[in-house]
Formats: structure tokens, C-alpha cells, sequence
């Protein structure tokens, strides 16, 4: 994995005209002319290995019910305006019109769904060929894919689309994610692409909301107290607003020291970061796993660039797991080993006791997830200000009263 060219804007994605750059990454599946042959092969095999569910089956069936009920209601007002027009000799004129224009309809939608059907095959045929020309699995879909990240719990009907799976040197996902959520009366699909990848050990539960691609506000941290904001020294502010757990921000301090921080404006500037459990995810606006090599190049550089930095990740532990460890109980005298006897001087190279004893890998409880905003606190406001534009009336109608008469 390499990193982009340099000349664009630090941590930035690369539109459409981008270059790309040369990389270790083979992008030929990508953009080369499609074989035939193994494009049929490719969908022969995909059909035996995911033969036609009873779900698409009733779809189809509800379609062409669809079609069935629409068709007669075209046709008969067709041929009234025929009638209307033209008397017997119209209805005829509009018969055959009506005819003509559902046999369009219905080559047009047919041309349309094959259409369609292709493309996606396409899709799926380059990329499956592209992961396997670059030690990746492809996974066409995940449904509710059990993944820790904060985008992973909300609404839905949610799914991963087009997957990447990488295990070496270490476990790496690319996909395409989305879910609904509702209020009721109309539904709303999100959409992001994620990269997620596995860390060594558990560490707190640490937000980075990109400021780059916040031209229309941003939801990510919406949802935390404020009093978690960390600052952090040189130009990270003007990239990233990080949030981690109270009590933590030593710790965050030690993970994104300022050559981590580099490595994060220099190619993750337009990507949301969440660290929990031990999984690092990258949260981008928009899909991840496509065709476009020159965005391939732009990921491959950003995760290669940041797993440079993640084993000194690996060296972290919660000083508060050693306080809530149970202490060893002393050794009875008479099960003692003999020692000899005391000089009255302590030896140079003695440590204190406990200090060689490292606390367990993992994260307290209060470090494990960030604190969320009260509801009770929205609630509170929204009530104050209804009492207030309730109350507001009478109490100038009191004053006009008592003062102004």
C-alpha cells in the first residue's frame, strides 16, 4: 500500500480527473476491456452459489401483478379519447395506439432492468477479479454486519455492500454500508463507505469528526457531551475535533502523539475516525468500494500509511484495570523459600514491588464508550420554551393590566 501522489490537499479524496498514482496494488480488473467468456463463467458461478430467494420471487410477482393492473387502465382511456375524438373509427385508431405504447412500456422497462442486472454484474465480476489480483476476498453483501462502530447500531434494513476483506499483515474491510431509519411518515436511506480494521488490543473509545467534510454540519458527534472535546497541539485542530471519555485524555495524548497526528492530516483529513473495542474504523460520505482505481490508491495509501503507526497502539494498558485488579495475598512464612540472610542494603537493580506487573490488555468501563448528550436535556429546553411562548401572552396581557391602564 502506498501513499498518494503528493500536490493534492493533505488527507484529501481524488475526484474524477484525478492521476493515479503507481502503487503496489494491481487496478487492471478495474478498467480493463471485460472477458466474455469469463464474465459468463463469473455469473454461472454466482448463480449456483446464490440461487433465487422466495423474497425476489414475490417481488417479481407483485412487479408484474403491477404491470397487469396498469396495462388495462392505459388502454381504456386511450381508446375513450379515441372514441371521443373520432367516434368508432377512433377506438380503433386508439386501440392500436394503446398497443403500441404498452408494447414500448414494456420493452423499455425490460431494456432497463437488463440493463441494470448487467451493470451490477460488471460491477461485481471487476471488483471480485480486482480483489483477487490483490490478496483481498470480495463478499457481494453482509446483512447487519456485526461490527462495533457507531454507525453499525443505527436504523434499519442495514447491510454492507460490495466487501473487501484483507487478513495480512493484519484484518482490513472495505465496504459500502447503509441503513434506513424512520420518523413515521416517510424514510430516509443513509449511505456510507467504512474501512475497518482490527487492532491489537482494546483501547478507549476516541472519535475524530473530520472538519473537510463538514460543508453542511456534521452528525457524527452530535450525539456526545461537549465536555469531551480534546484540543490538541499544532494544526490537528484545524483537521479533526477529537472527543475521548473523561479521565482519558493522558491516554489520548499517548496514541496520537505528533507523528500519529501527521500521519492522519496527511491522508485521513477527509475521513471520520472511531477507535472502540479494538477496531480503528475510517467513515467516508460516500462509497468506498468502487470502480474508480484513483480511489483505491487514496485508500490502500491511507491505511497503509496508518498501519505504520498502530503497533506502538499495541503497547497501550488502562492503569485502571491494575487498580481494580484483586491483589495477590501475601505468602505464608512457613510455604516461603528460604532466602539468605539481609544485607540491611536494598540490591541497585530491585524494582518495587508491582511495578514490573503490567495491567491487562483492555479498557475500564468509563473509557470503553464516549458519553452521549442527555435526552432529558433536549426534552428540558423544548418544554422551557413552549412553557415560555405559552406563557409570554398572558403575562404581557398581566403587565398591560396592572401598569399601562
Amino acid at each position: 500500500m502506498t501513499a498518494p501522489a503528493s500536490g493534492s490537499a493533505p488527507g484529501s479524496a481524488p475526484g474524477p480527473a484525478a492521476r493515479v498514482p503507481a502503487g503496489h496494488f494491481d487496478a487492471r480488473a478495474l478498467i480493463d476491456p471485460v472477458n466474455p467468456v469469463e464474465l459468463d463463467a463469473f455469473v454461472r458461478a454466482h448463480r449456483a452459489a446464490n440461487p433465487t430467494s422466495v423474497g425476489q420471487i414475490i417481488a417479481w410477482v407483485f412487479a408484474i401483478i403491477a404491470l397487469l393492473c396498469v396495462v388495462p387502465v392505459i388502454g381504456v382511456f386511450v381508446m375513450g379519447w379515441g372514441y371521443v375524438i373520432g367516434g368508432d373509427i377512433g377506438v380503433a385508431v386508439g386501440g392500436v395506439i394503446a398497443l403500441l405504447l404498452l408494447a414500448g412500456i414494456i420493452v423499455g422497462l425490460i431494456a432497463l432492468v437488463r440493463r441494470g442486472i448487467r451493470t451490477r454484474t460488471i460491477t461485481r465480476f471487476r471488483l471480485a477479479r480486482f480483489a483477487g489480483a490483490n490478496a483481498l476476498t470480495y463478499i457481494e453483501r453482509i446483512d447487519a454486519p456485526p461490527l462495533p462502530g457507531m454507525i453499525f447500531s443505527n436504523g434499519s434494513s442495514r447491510m454492507s455492500t460490495d466487501v473487501l476483506r484483507g487478513v495480512a499483515p493484519r484484518f482490513v474491510e472495505f465496504g459500502n454500508y447503509q441503513y434506513t431509519t424512520s420518523n413515521g411518515k416517510q424514510s430516509q436511506v443513509h449511505r456510507w463507505g467504512y474501512v475497518a480494521v482490527k487492532l491489537d488490543v482494546p483501547l478507549p473509545n476516541i472519535v475524530l469528526d473530520a472538519l473537510g467534510n463538514n460543508a453542511l454540519g456534521s452528525s457524527m458527534t452530535a450525539a456526545f457531551s461537549r465536555t469531551q472535546r480534546l484540543s490538541l497541539e499544532g494544526d490537528f485542530d484545524r483537521f479533526f475535533s477529537l472527543y475521548c471519555p473523561t479521565g482519558y485524555e493522558a491516554d489520548a495524548l499517548y496514541l496520537f502523539t505528533p507523528d500519529v497526528m501527521a500521519r492522519f492530516i496527511d491522508h485521513a483529513a477527509q475521513l471520520d475516525v472511531e477507535i472502540v473495542d479494538d477496531w480503528l474504523f475510517l467513515y467516508a460520505r460516500r462509497e468506498v468500494s468502487t470502480l474508480d482505481p484513483a480511489t483505491w490508491a487514496w485508500l490502500f495509501g491511507a491505511v497503509g500509511a496508518l498501519l505504520g503507526k498502530l503497533d506502538q497502539w499495541a503497547r497501550w494498558r488502562d492503569d485502571r484495570l491494575r487498580l481494580a485488579a484483586p491483589q495477590p495475598q501475601p505468602t505464608p512464612p512457613s510455604m516461603a523459600a528460604p532466602s539468605p540472610e539481609p544485607s540491611g542494603q536494598p540490591l541497585p537493580f530491585a524494582a518495587p514491588a508491582g511495578v514490573l506487573t503490567p495491567p491487562p490488555p483492555g479498557v475500564a468501563p468509563p473509557g470503553r464508550r464516549l458519553r452521549r448528550r442527555s435526552p432529558w436535556l433536549v426534552v428540558g429546553i423544548i418544554v422551557g420554551v413552549m412553557l415560555i411562548a405559552t406563557a409570554a401572552p398572558f403575562a404581557i396581557g398581566i403587565f398591560s393590566f396592572l401598569f399601562l391602564r
